[in-house]
C-alpha cells in the first residue's frame, strides 16, 4: 500500500493548513491577545519576540488582575496549543511541496526540522507562561528566563523557516520562469 501523498496534494494540504493556521493567528491577534493588551495596558508575552525581563513579566501578570490571568489561561493558551502545530504542519507541507518540485531534499529536511523545533519552542513558551501565571506573585526568575528564551527561539526559528520557504518558492519560480522563457 502506497502511504505517500501525491505531489499535487502537498499544495492543497499546505493551503488548507495555512488557512486554518491563519484563522487561529487572526483570532489570537485581534481577539484574545488584543483583549489581554487592553486589560493590562502591556503587550502580552506571545507578542514579545525579543523576550522579556522578570520585572516586565511581573508587571504584566499583576496588571492583568485575577480575571485577566484566568482569561489568559482559559482563552489564549488553548488557542496557542493548536496554533504551533498548524503552523509547523503548514510549513512542512510547503517544504514537501517544494521538494516535489525539484528543490533540494536537504533544504526540505532542514526546513522541516526547523519548523518542528519552532513548534516545540512555542509549546515551551506556553508552558512557561502558564507556570508564571499560576505561580504569581511568586514567579521564579528561572521560569521567566526559560519562557523568555523560548519566545526568542520560537520567533527566530519561525522566521528562519518562513525565510527558507520564501527562498524555496522564489528559486522554484525563477527556475520555472526560465523554462518557459
Amino acid at each position: 500500500m502506497n502511504m505517500t501523498i501525491p505531489t499535487k496534494q502537498y499544495g492543497r494540504q499546505a493551503a488548507l493548513l495555512g488557512l486554518a493556521a491563519a484563522g487561529f493567528y487572526l483570532l489570537m491577534i485581534f481577539g484574545t491577545l488584543a483583549h489581554i493588551e487592553t486589560l493590562s495596558g502591556l503587550r502580552p508575552f506571545d507578542m514579545r519576540p525579543g523576550g522579556y525581563s522578570a520585572e516586565l513579566a511581573n508587571s504584566l501578570i499583576d496588571a492583568l488582575g485575577s480575571s485577566g490571568r484566568s482569561y489568559y489561561l482559559t482563552r489564549q493558551i488553548p488557542l496557542d496549543l493548536v496554533y504551533p502545530s498548524l503552523m509547523a504542519l503548514t510549513l512542512i507541507s510547503l517544504f514537501k511541496w517544494l521538494g516535489s518540485r525539484g528543490i533540494s531534499q536537504k533544504l526540505v529536511r532542514i526546513g522541516t526540522w526547523i519548523s518542528i523545533a519552532a513548534a516545540i519552542a512555542d509549546y515551551l513558551e506556553n508552558a512557561g507562561i502558564c507556570l508564571m501565571i499560576l505561580s504569581w506573585p511568586e514567579i521564579s526568575a528561572n521560569t521567566v528566563l526559560t519562557a523568555s528564551v523560548a519566545s526568542i527561539v520560537k520567533s527566530g526559528l519561525t522566521t528562519t523557516a518562513v525565510l527558507i520557504v520564501s527562498l524555496g518558492v522564489g528559486s522554484w519560480s525563477f527556475k520555472r520562469k526560465r523554462v518557459y522563457a
